[in-house]
Formats: C-alpha cells, structure tokens, sequence
C-alpha cells in the first residue's frame, strides 16, 4: 500500500484537524462538519495528483486552448454516518463522480471490549475499471474498511483503490495495509500512535459521527 500522510508536511490542514480535535470548538457540530468537509476538499486535491489527464479542447470568449483534464471516472464510496460530511468534502471538488454509499457499524458483543463490523445497506454503481475512492473519516482498527471492501466486491472490479480518511491509528493503517491490493493509495490528514482498550484511536477526537451528528440512540 502507498501511504500518504499529509501531516508530514506542515499546512493549513493542521488547524482544521488542531480544531477537529478541540473538545472545546468540536462541541459545535457544524464546525465540526465544515472541517471534515475541508479535510476532505484538500485529500481530493492531492489525490487528483495521481490522476490520468488528457488534453481537451474548449473555447473562451477569445480563443480556443486545450486544458488537461481528469480522464478518471470516480465513484466516492463514504460509510454511513461519520462518513457523510468527508464525502461532501471529496463530491466538491469530484463534483462529477459517481456515488456509493453503505452502513457499517461496530456490534458488540457480551464483551463490550469485542465487536464485529455489521454491514447492512449498501448502494453502489459499477466498479468495473473506475476509480474508487473509499472514504471513513476514523480508522481505528481498519476493520469497517476492509468490510466495506469486501461488501463491495460483487460490483466489480476497480482499477485504481483510493482510501480517504481523517485521521488513522498505526495499527490500523498497518492492518488495511495488509488486507488491501498492493497497488492501494491511502490518502490521511493525520497518523496517531496509539487505541485504548476499547479501540478508540488516542489522542484521536472521539465519535466523529456522534460529533456531527448527535449521540447515537442506545438499543
């Protein structure tokens, strides 16, 4: 797997996630969703870096002129519910893409230490030859990726893998990278080193979906 890990090099990015993290400014959920939209706009600009381009001809008000374009066709795939406001930011700037969408959740068992990935609705178009990118804000364990990877293999094949995330645990990043294709890109605003016994990524930010979305409904 190809790691790019955007906190490598200092940017702007660093106070979007500095504010993500902030239990103090991440108590206000719009915020926190315009930043996990604006992380996601700037993962899709350096993703469009990897990009196939081809010269296409358009005509100003005073002359003609040939621009490269994206010669990709995408499909933005985001894991419900933590996901949305990542794939708001990545449909911004891949504003043509197809889209996907599927739930996936941890259901824990008598052990409320240990759970396993649920995955229970899932919508997508054709993968066959496409670009997929992959989006989950938190990869903790990497495992809901990897379900999601799988529940999507009947649609296809893709030809280029992109995953999209906020921030990632080491063992997390470790575990996609040896269950993913050699040849897969991991795009990541932030790397910690550390999951706590429940399998939250340390320092983290805590539940992003509970953050943008709402404490979630016990059952």
């Amino acid at each position: 797997m190809h790691i790019h890990n955007l906190s490598d090099n200092k940017s702007i990015l660093n106070t979007f996630i500095s504010e993500l993290r902030d239990v103090k400014i991440q108590k206000d959920s719009m915020r926190f969703r315009r930043n996990i939209e604006r992380v996601g706009e700037i993962l899709s600009y350096e993703i469009s870096k990897s990009f196939n381009y081809k010269p296409t001809k358009i005509t100003t008000p005073l002359a003609e002129t040939v621009i490269d374009t994206i010669d990709n066709t995408v499909v933005l795939c985001s894991i419900l519910r933590a996901g949305v406001p990542l794939h708001q930011g990545l449909l911004n700037y891949f504003d043509a893409a197809e889209n996907a969408f599927i739930s996936a959740y941890r259901h824990h068992l008598k052990d409320p230490e240990s759970f396993e990935i649920i995955v229970e609705y899932l919508a997508c178009p054709s993968l066959d030859s496409k670009t997929l990118i992959l989006a989950d804000p938190m990869v903790a364990t990497g495992q809901s990726l990897l379900a999601t990877y799988e529940a999507l293999k009947p649609f296809g094949t893709p030809k280029q893998i992109h995953l999209a995330a906020v921030i990632g645990a080491k063992e997390g990043v470790n575990f996609i990278a040896r269950h993913f294709p050699e040849n897969t890109h991991l795009w990541i605003a932030a790397i910690d080193d550390n999951l706590n016994e429940k399998s939250y990524i340390i320092p983290g930010l805590g539940d992003a979906g509970d953050l943008a979305f709402g404490v979630k409904l016990e059952q």
